[in-house]
């Protein structure tokens, strides 16, 4: 029983990240491109194309805090 439910929390560790991971890169693959047609025209918003570019990855971020929040339910089993 216990290793079914170390490999659930597992489970849910890895959906917590790969998931985050590809809802940034899904939204960076249309951000991107979009930033470097607005600098290429105009260098004054390459400001905003970097911000607009950044956002996505605090995805990851709260993904890697949520996964390690669930594997740290691993250590109280």
């Amino acid at each position: 029983m216990a290793i079914e439910v170390t490999a659930d929390i597992a489970l849910g560790a890895a959906l917590a990240i790969g998931l985050s991971a590809i809802g940034t890169a899904i939204a960076q693959a249309k951000i991107g491109p979009a930033a470097v047609g607005a600098i290429a025209e105009n260098e004054g918003f390459f400001a905003k194309g970097l911000i607009f570019t950044v956002i996505p990855e605090t995805l990851v971020i709260f993904g890697l805090i949520i996964a390690l929040q669930i594997l740290g339910l691993a250590g109280g089993k």
